[in-house]
Order: C-alpha cells, then sequence, then structure tokens
C-alpha cells in the first residue's frame, strides 16, 4: 500500500544538528527541494548555543519537526532518538552543515524499491570546498572488502530501510562515536547488502569543527577495532594472540618482530581458507592480505629506525621464500645499513 494512503511519510529524513548557524538553511532548503516530497523532516537539536534552533523556526513547512534536547547529549544519542521517532519506511540521515542534490531521494527511492535485498544505499559526493569528487565503491561484493580498510560510506548521504534498524537492538552503539556509523555498516553486513549509488548526489562540508585531534585518535582506534570485527565474519576461531597480531599487522604504524611477519604468513593461509564459502570475494581477499603482508615487510626492511647485521641475514635467509623482493637499492642500503648499525636520529 502507498504510504501517502496511509497518512505516513515513505520517508524520515533524521537531520541532528548542533550549533550549525552558519549552513543550516542550505541544508533545509535541499531538503525541501527535493523531486521526492514524500516526506517528514525530523530535526533533532542537541542544545545549540548559537541562532540554530532560531533559523529552523523560521520555516513554515510542515514536514518539518523540530526536536530541541534540553541538554547536549551527543549525535549518537539524537540519531537514536530520531529513529525511535520517525514513522517513515526509510530513514535518509542528513547533517545540518551539507546539501544533497535535488533528486538525491528519487534516485534512492527508486534503487530500494527495484532492489529489496539492498538495506543501505549511499552515494557518490563532493566536497564543498573544492568541488573534488569522492567515489565510493558501488556492490556488496567490493564495499565488504573495501570496509576492511576503512569507512567508505558517507553517512550523510545514506538512506536505510526502517525495519532493518528496527531488528537492532540500538541502531547506533553510543561506545563507538565518532565511529558510530562505521559501527553500524559493519553489522548490517551482516544482515543484507550495501550499494552505493555511483553518482554524486550530496555535497559534503569539511571544516574544523568537525572532528577534534582527540577525537581524529579515537576515530582511528575505533576504525581499527572495526576491521578486525569484520574479520569475524570468516568461519575461522580466531585466538587472542592472532587477534593482537591482525591488529599490529592492520595498523601498520608498529614495528613488528620478524616472528610475527612468518606468524602472519601461517595466519594470511588459515584466513584464506576459512573465506572458502566466498564471505569475501576471493580474489580480492588475497590482495587484500598481500597488501599487509608486503607493507608490514618494507617496513621491516626499509623504513625501520635501527639496523644492524641480524636485519640484513634475515632478509637473505627469507627472500626465496617470500613473494617479496626489495629493489636493488633498497637491498644495498639495508647491506650498508646494517653493516654500519645505522640508527635514525
Amino acid at each position: 500500500m502507498d504510504s501517502s494512503l496511509k497518512g505516513m511519510p515513505k520517508i524520515t529524513v533524521l537531520m541532528p544538528v548542533y550549533n550549525c548557524e552558519l549552513y543550516i538553511k542550505e541544508a533545509i532548503d535541499s531538503i525541501l527541494n527535493q523531486t521526492f516530497t514524500d516526506f517528514e523532516f525530523l530535526i533533532i537539536d542537541d542544545a545549540s548555543t548559537d541562532q540554530t534552533v532560531a533559523l529552523i523556526k523560521t520555516y513554515t513547512d510542515a514536514r518539518i519537526i523540530l526536536i530541541v534536547k534540553p541538554i547536549n547529549t551527543g549525535l549518537t544519542n539524537s540519531l537514536n532518538q530520531g529513529l525511535k521517532l520517525a514513522k517513515g519506511d526509510f530513514i535518509a540521515r542528513m547533517d545540518g552543515d551539507d546539501i544533497s542534490l535535488p533528486e538525491r531521494f528519487e534516485r534512492q527511492i527508486i534503487f530500494l524499491e527495484t532492489n529489496p535485498d539492498i538495506v543501505l544505499c549511499g552515494t557518490w559526493f563532493s566536497k564543498i570546498e573544492s568541488d573534488v569528487v569522492i567515489k565510493v565503491p558501488e556492490n556488496h561484493i567490493d564495499i565488504k572488502l573495501a570496509l576492511l580498510k576503512g569507512n567508505c560510506i558517507c553517512h550523510p548521504s545514506v538512506m536505510m530501510r526502517k525495519q532493518v534498524l528496527d531488528k537492532l537492538s540500538e541502531a547506533y552503539d553510543v561506545s563507538k562515536e565518532p565511529a558510530e556509523d562505521f559501527d553500524l555498516w559493519v553489522r548490517l553486513v551482516a544482515i543484507g547488502k550495501l550499494h552505493n549509488l555511483q553518482e554524486v548526489l550530496l555535497k559534503y562540508r569539511v571544516h574544523n569543527a568537525q572532528v577534534s585531534q582527540k577525537g581524529e585518535t579515537l576515530q582511528t582506534q575505533l576504525s581499527l577495532q572495526l576491521r578486525l570485527q569484520i574479520l569475524e565474519y570468516l568461519k575461522y576461531p580466531f585466538d587472542d594472540n592472532e587477534r593482537d597480531l591482525l591488529k599490529k599487522i592492520i595498523s601498520g604504524s608498529v614495528l613488528v618482530t620478524f616472528n610475527e611477519i612468518k606468524d602472519f604468513l601461517i595466519l594470511k593461509e588459515k584466513m584464506v581458507l576459512a573465506n572458502a564459502d566466498g564471505f569475501f570475494d576471493f580474489n580480492g581477499f588475497q590482495k587484500y592480505l598481500r597488501g599487509l603482508q608486503k607493507k608490514n615487510f618494507k617496513n621491516y626492511f626499509v623504513h625501520r629506525k635501527s639496523y644492524s647485521p641480524k636485519i640484513c641475514f634475515q632478509y637473505f635467509a627469507s627472500r626465496n621464500k617470500s613473494e617479496f623482493k626489495l629493489k636493488r637499492i633498497e637491498k644495498l642500503k639495508l647491506i650498508v645499513k646494517s653493516i654500519i648499525f645505522y640508527t635514525k636520529k
């Protein structure tokens, strides 16, 4: 039955806001000017201290529903509150400093209704300040591989099925902020298919107020945790030592030992076998694992801070067993640095 006949909107546009006075009108106008008009526009203000609320109240469009929180409790809390109030069959995310292009909702609704196995539909996006287009992977199989490297879905570009989100005890995990969206994608991967439309339907604003340096550090830590979590979908019982090894290998920021490089070769083969059911694309997954192996191999022999003859011996003893070989100039530097016990100052 058509949602308009039920008296219910097809879409709930969920837009949490906090101190967005400089950009809020552009964001609201971009939603109200959508070619697809069957939606409610739920705006959750997180106790803004500027003119954000006053500017929102200048609009008289009946589709706008404004909720003003008495105290600031964070983005994730606002998102979960909005989902409990949402009446639409689909949830369209939006941020108070971005711009949705006019045909965004129309394109996403058509795709989701034509493809019932898709639970989330994102899009390409461009950066407002530079017009640089960010192209994200299209199909579910490519998205799963890309999630192993980081978040590849733009949160304010997505449209999701509410009935799927309702199956989760809490769609957004407060403990995962500021990577609450990445966490949700990782959990949705096990429920249905994810998709990104290959056209720019959102203009995304990047500015200094978004994430603090402390927030970036936490986001990096959470991203690493979530990248490990995706690997748990493999039918392999990782033990604690293997998880610790994967954390170091995937991070690439901690110099692993020579024994850990050898241990990863063994674990890599186990993971390839565990992927026999094809959760990840076979060739793509092998390429990903080889990339991790190569990065840590190069870090150990080329980018380390100190050298000794032992390091040189390890390379020549293992080169016939490894699929990676140093270039001639890299090999020469390794020999010289090892002989003189080079230490980077």
